[in-house]
């Protein structure tokens, strides 16, 4: 393997690290990839907005990867209750939380009416 490749291959090597300790620490991060697994499915199932649903849920998986990273750095650096630390680690949440019901709300739009001619008599 060439040297240049290196660095790149560390980088991977360190983002897989991170998506397997956000998979055993986070419960919110493994309802999140199952919810999105289940979405996924759903998509292919009705051939319906696939490439959408994908793109939702890798924004609502990268925003709580961030907000778990900027809540585990907070708390090493304030282990005391701080006003400020508090208005971060909730306006991060929020973040994931719009995210997640912009998801749903796009979900719903684009995959309710294939489901339901679909399921219908």
């Amino acid at each position: 393997m060439s040297a240049p490749n290196r660095p790149l291959l560390k980088a991977f090597a360190y983002a897989s690290r991170g998506l397997g300790l956000a998979w055993r620490r986070e419960l919110n991060f493994r309802i999140e990839v199952i919810l999105g697994s289940v979405a996924i499915l759903l998509a292919w199932w009705l051939d319906s907005g696939l490439i959408l649903v994908v793109v939702l849920i890798g924004l609502v998986l990268g925003l709580e990867l961030v907000n778990t990273a900027l809540e585990i750095t907070l708390d090493l650096l304030h282990p005391d209750h701080h006003e400020g630390v508090k208005a971060a680690k909730d306006i991060a949440g929020a973040a994931v939380l719009l995210a997640s019901l912009a998801a749903l709300t796009v979900g719903i739009l684009l995959l309710g009416p294939p489901l339901l001619h679909k399921l219908a008599p």
